[in-house]
């Protein structure tokens, strides 16, 4: 066999297997008394600015795509999921009774709230945390996102459907629990006064604030 057509079964072979192909394999397919080591020298030498190029892996050989086009390889794909009732039940007290806390989350609906599930409406940037209820433990309040309200067309959350809207559309037969939620609800909580609010709530930024403030305290402290 001519030096040209033993590259070319050479390519062939590896162009076949789409896992790497271990030098002493190639060796047994060639034929008997050609020097493979030197061959795949060549052939890495021909694809080298092309894009696709030939790799050692290891103890293997293969075919692979081109690092700077590997970029352009890559397809992004939208996938869209349906959330759980979880997930639904609990957006929608959060929506209804923000700033809530995972606890009160948790007594709405009457059963724990896993992990998995503020995490869900975390990555779809539906929810944030509000800040920190002025409470034992200082726990963390949760309320919706400008994402939230872009979503489903809602100008505030006082736009949020009412228990007679809720009715008319069906969901209080169909979810029961998202109508126990819903009935939940309250106008004045709405139209609270801001200064109400800041009496229960503290800013994230504060509490880290205070938290400095005490260390530099404990710091002089120990100085003296």
């Amino acid at each position: 066999m001519e030096h040209f057509d033993q590259l070319r079964l050479l390519e062939a072979i590896l162009f076949a297997s789409s896992d790497p192909v271990p030098e002493s394999h190639l060796q047994e397919r060639m034929p008997e008394g050609v020097e493979v080591s030197g061959l795949l020298e060549e052939l890495e030498a021909v694809y080298a600015n092309r894009g696709i190029n030939l790799r050692r892996i290891e103890n293997g050989w293969a075919f692979r795509t081109a690092d700077d086009l590997s970029s352009h390889m890559t397809v992004s794909r939208e996938v869209p999921r349906k959330l759980s009732r979880a997930a639904i039940e609990t957006l929608a007290i959060i929506a209804y009774h923000q700033p809530v806390t995972r606890a009160e989350i948790e007594d709405i609906r009457g059963v724990a709230l896993s992990k998995g599930t503020i995490d869900i409406l975390l990555e779809a940037e539906w929810i944030r945390p509000k800040g920190r209820r002025r409470a034992p433990g200082r726990p963390v309040t949760w309320g919706t996102t400008p994402k939230f309200l872009d979503h489903f067309g809602l100008e505030s959350v006082k736009a949020l459907p009412g228990i007679e809207e809720l009715q008319a559309a069906g969901l209080l037969e169909k979810r029961p629990g998202l109508g126990t939620i819903a009935m939940q609800q309250s106008e004045a909580h709405f139209d609270s006064d801001e200064e109400d609010e800041e009496e229960m709530l503290f800013d994230l930024d504060e509490h880290e604030q205070e938290l400095e403030s005490v260390e530099r305290d404990d710091a002089l402290a120990l100085e003296d």
